[in-house]
């Protein structure tokens, strides 16, 4: 299974998160099927966003593309780091 997992820094959590919700529809639509979001438990404002894709190819081509990229400027997201990974193992203990 495709996963990405994105950690960003954002000016302020609640205005980045009204946003993000907000996309969810767009996000749905290129790809995505599921989410976590999590953050460190020093900084309330540095977020790690973990979803599951249907494509890493459909992953890449939304999160690079100028919609987005403008979408992240206006939430307040600071450079944010990608990582685009295939699941190899999955194990509940």
């Amino acid at each position: 299974m495709p996963h990405v997992l994105i950690i960003h820094e954002v000016e302020c959590y609640q205005p980045w998160k009204a946003i993000f919700d907000q996309a969810a529809g767009i996000r749905k639509t290129a790809g995505e099927i599921s989410y976590q979001l999590l953050r460190y438990d020093t900084d309330t404002n540095r977020i790690v966003h973990f979803s599951e894709w249907s494509s890493l190819e459909q992953a890449r081509r939304f999160f690079e593309s100028p919609e987005l990229v403008e979408i992240r400027k206006n939430a307040g997201v600071k450079t944010p780091d990608f990582f685009y990974l295939n699941e190899i193992e999955r194990v509940l203990l």
